[in-house]
């Protein structure tokens, strides 16, 4: 069951803080305001998808460093940074290095909440692509030795007969391997496994 997506309000100011909360619930979008990056990050459950609102400059972590820290840690909530002025730049940075947006104060509450909107889906996106991930590599690790190697080089595009001959086994067991591979990987085609596969090595890359 899909988790419902929380916005997160970083910000040291708690004027702008509660009033963030305020606009995005009014909104329909649940929020919760935090201090600071480190508070955040203490409250922080990674199975909870949902996007981050961030002041640029802040005490202790800034929103920047959260922003890397979130990426570093594979943690799947776009982050907007808000920005007063001179922090044009740093905002700048922050696009670059993967922010989703960034927004000068004073803001406009309708630019804020598209901003989050879009947030919203591509953080969902993400979060269904990470579970689907998993997926992969649970039915993966199902897997023998044997079938993975099929798998592998089935995947390469070789038919049945060459990968036969590639692991000395006759053409008969490679079709039950083969098989065996497809249901356990839940694979309604080669293309699906393909795919699957693809997924695995991009990941380990």
């Amino acid at each position: 069951m899909t988790r419902e997506p929380i916005v997160h309000v970083v910000d040291d100011d708690g004027a702008i803080r509660d009033a963030l909360v305020l606009l995005l619930e009014a909104a329909g979008h649940p929020a919760r305001a935090h201090a600071d990056a480190a508070q955040f990050l203490a409250a922080l459950d990674p199975a909870q998808p949902g996007c981050v609102v961030s002041d640029v400059r802040m005490p202790g972590m800034s929103g920047l460093e959260l922003q890397r820290h979130l990426k570093e840690a594979r943690i799947d909530l776009p982050v907007i940074i808000i920005t007063g002025h001179g922090d044009v730049g740093m905002a700048v940075q922050a696009l670059k290095e993967g922010a989703a947006d960034f927004i000068e104060k004073p803001f406009d509450e309708d630019v804020l909440l598209v901003s989050v909107g879009h947030a919203l889906d591509k953080g969902a996106r993400a979060f269904r692509e990470r579970a689907q991930l998993a997926a992969i590599k649970a039915h993966a690790a199902g897997l023998t030795p044997r079938e993975r190697e099929v798998m592998d080089l089935v995947v390469q595009g070789l038919p049945n007969k060459a990968v036969a001959v590639e692991l000395s086994i006759s053409a008969r067991t490679v079709e039950i391997h083969r098989a065996r591979v497809m249901e356990k990987m839940a694979a309604n085609s080669l293309s699906d496994l393909v795919r699957m596969a693809l997924r695995l090595e991009e990941d380990c890359g």
